[in-house]
C-alpha cells in the first residue's frame, strides 16, 4: 500500500509541472466564464455544475447564450455536436495510449479536452512512473483547474461593477493563439486556409447568425475528403512565425 501511495505521489510530481500552462489558461478562462454566468443570473453553483458535468469549454460559453435566449433544442443539439466533433477524432487517436489503464480509463475519456489531449499525446511518463497514474493526474488537474476557475468567477461576479461586455471574447482570443501556434508548422497551413475559406463562405451564404454549423460541417467534410493529401504534407519542420 505504501509503495502504491508513493508511486502516485511521484506521478503527481511528474504531472503537475506539465499542466502549469493549462492551469494559467484555465483559471483565467474559468473565471471569465463564472463571471459571465453570474452576470446572466446564474450563481456559482450553476457555474460549477456546468463545468463539472458538461466540461465543454467553448460550448459552455455558447450555452450562456442558449440559456438566456429563446431555446431551440434542435439547434442546441446540432451546435453542440458540431462544436465538439473534434473530440471524436483526437479521442480515437488516444485509444492506444489509454488501452489497459483499468478503472481510470472511463474518467480519462470523460474529462478529455483539447489541452489535456495536447499533453497526453506528446508526453510519456518519466522512468519509474506508472503510465496510468501519470495520465490520470494530468487529466484530473486540468479538470480541477477549469472547475476552480469557474467557481472563483461565480463567487467574485457579484463584486464586479464594470461593464463585462466582450468578456466572452477571451475564449476566441485563446483559439486565435492556438491557431497561430499551429500556423508555425508548414504542414498545418493548408488545413488552416481551408478552415478560413469555409468560414468565409458560410458567412457569405448563411450570414453571421447561422454560419457556425454549416461552416463546421463543410470543414469536416473537406478534411475527410482531402485527408490523404494533407497527410502527405505532414512531417514538415517548424518555421518561424
Amino acid at each position: 500500500m505504501e509503495q502504491t501511495a508513493s508511486s502516485r505521489r511521484a506521478a503527481l510530481r511528474a504531472a503537475f509541472p506539465a499542466t502549469i500552462p493549462v492551469m494559467t489558461g484555465f483559471l483565467c478562462l474559468g473565471v471569465a466564464y463564472g463571471v459571465l454566468m453570474q452576470t446572466k443570473g446564474y450563481g456559482p453553483l450553476w457555474s460549477v455544475l456546468m463545468s463539472a458535468i458538461a466540461f465543454g469549454g467553448s460550448m459552455q460559453f455558447v450555452a450562456i447564450t442558449l440559456l438566456t435566449t429563446a431555446f431551440d433544442p434542435l439547434q442546441a443539439f446540432l451546435l453542440s455536436v458540431m462544436v465538439n466533433a473534434r473530440h471524436i477524432f483526437y479521442g480515437l487517436s488516444l485509444l492506444g495510449k489509454y488501452r489497459g489503464l483499468g478503472k481510470v480509463r472511463p474518467f480519462l475519456i470523460y474529462v478529455l479536452c483539447d489541452e489535456t489531449f495536447s499533453l497526453v499525446s506528446t508526453l510519456e511518463p518519466p522512468e519509474g512512473v506508472e503510465r496510468r497514474d501519470f495520465y490520470f493526474w494530468i487529466s484530473l488537474l486540468d479538470y480541477f483547474y477549469w472547475i476552480a476557475g469557474s467557481a472563483l468567477g461565480g463567487l467574485v461576479g457579484n463584486l464586479i461593477t464594470f461593464d463585462t461586455t466582450g468578456l466572452d471574447f477571451a475564449l476566441t482570443a485563446l483559439f486565435v493563439v492556438l491557431f497561430l501556434e499551429q500556423w508555425k508548422k508548414r504542414a498545418n497551413r493548408p488545413a488552416g486556409v481551408l478552415g478560413m475559406a469555409c468560414a468565409a463562405g458560410a458567412l457569405a451564404v448563411f450570414g453571421a447568425d447561422n454560419l457556425v454549423i454549416p461552416a463546421m460541417a463543410l470543414i469536416l467534410f473537406l478534411l475527410l475528403v482531402l485527408r490523404p493529401k494533407l497527410d502527405r504534407r505532414d512531417g514538415g519542420e517548424e518555421v518561424a512565425p
